[in-house]
């Protein structure tokens, strides 16, 4: 019978595993907090700005807004899960209990699934809406709403089963080095769907790609073809380009990391980069909110509206202030009797 440590302290677990617990501040641990704490309060700001633009505006009341404000959501989540971290890292970490600690850490996984999921929601969604020349995705409310709470769902049972019993307290020998009271083989298994997700993602964009680069060279070949159409394709390219850039620089490296240590690689020093592959996939929760919403001009419009509205409201041209502009009245499309934002997301 095997015999199991749940009385054991934190400190117990990482002594097992050799990972490092410092007794005071480090310059490197003051580092990395003061970084951690500065992207974790813009993420925060940047992506309730995102929320705060979809609810306000109407015309953002489609699928694919929908599922960007659930992204933001999911950074949100993932900004308050790391600066949850960052206020129980360092020599705080001897003093958590094992409830803490793995609270600490199931915030984490929860949030960074969530907004990876989320993220292949929005690949596919797109590859749909693209590939059948619509702005906008005749999905319905009901499927939506479904979709996102499969997106929740799925995060939280991966988030919460090393709670539940995927840990290594009862054998010692199976602990991993970056999080010591987590099992090798969950570590394994998470690394490999996340990269089996980005490895689909991949795949859909870069067929979006493919078929956007083949469409401007179809458009091109007509000379009566709108320029307005091909703006919005090159804009397409653009977003596309800058999605899977981000999401590769600031995803793989922590995942290859991840799976490192589940693989049990002895030679390998992942405690030595664990911390900054880990901010690094925070400030894709940054991208993310910049990339997404940025890029749309209704959406630009919408935050600055937000942010200069105690200006708006004391300004004698406020009424005219909220009234769509020319130029947003020439980026209005028909779409099934509706009016739809022309967006290059």
């Amino acid at each position: 019978m095997r015999q199991c440590f749940y009385n054991e302290t934190v400190g117990f677990f990482y002594n097992n595993s050799r990972k490092e617990l410092s007794a005071h501040w480090r310059p490197k641990d003051v580092l990395v907090v003061a970084l951690g704490l500065a992207v974790s309060a813009v993420v925060l700001l940047t992506n309730l700005l995102v929320i705060a633009a979809i609810a306000a505006n109407r015309r953002f009341h489609y699928p694919i807004y929908y599922l960007l404000a659930n992204l933001a959501a999911a950074d949100l989540f993932a900004g308050v899960a790391y600066m949850f971290l960052m206020f129980h890292t360092g020599p705080r970490t001897a003093e958590l209990s094992l409830k803490t600690w793995f609270i600490r850490q199931s915030l984490l996984d929860t949030s960074l699934t969530a907004s990876v999921v989320n993220l292949l929601a929005i690949a596919v969604e797109r590859h749909r809406t693209v590939l059948t020349m619509q702005l906008h995705s005749e999905m319905s409310a009901q499927r939506v709403v479904g979709l996102i709470f499969f997106i929740w769902a799925t995060a939280l049972l991966l988030g919460l089963i090393p709670s539940y019993g995927w840990h290594c307290l009862c054998s010692l020998e199976s602990c991993s080095k970056m999080a010591p009271l987590y099992s090798r083989s969950y570590l394994t298994f998470w690394a490999v769907s996340n990269l089996l997700v980005f490895v689909v993602m991949v795949v859909v964009y870069g067929h979006i790609f493919v078929y956007v680069r083949r469409k401007m060279a179809r458009v091109a070949r007509h000379t009566g073809a709108h320029p307005r159409h091909r703006d919005t394709m090159v804009g397409l390219v653009k977003t596309v380009t800058i999605i899977l850039g981000a999401f590769v620089i600031c995803w793989t490296p922590g995942q290859v990391v991840l799976l490192l240590d589940g693989l049990g690689c002895q030679s390998c020093d992942v405690l030595a980069v664990e911390k900054y592959v880990l901010l690094l996939a925070e400030i894709n929760s940054l991208i993310n909110a910049i990339v997404y919403s940025w890029r749309d001009n209704e959406m630009r419009n919408t935050f600055r509206r937000i942010l200069c509205f105690p200006c708006l409201r004391n300004s004698t041209y406020a009424p005219t202030a909220l009234k769509p502009s020319a130029a947003a009245e020439r980026g209005l499309h028909s779409h099934n009797g509706h009016f739809t934002v022309d967006s290059s997301i």
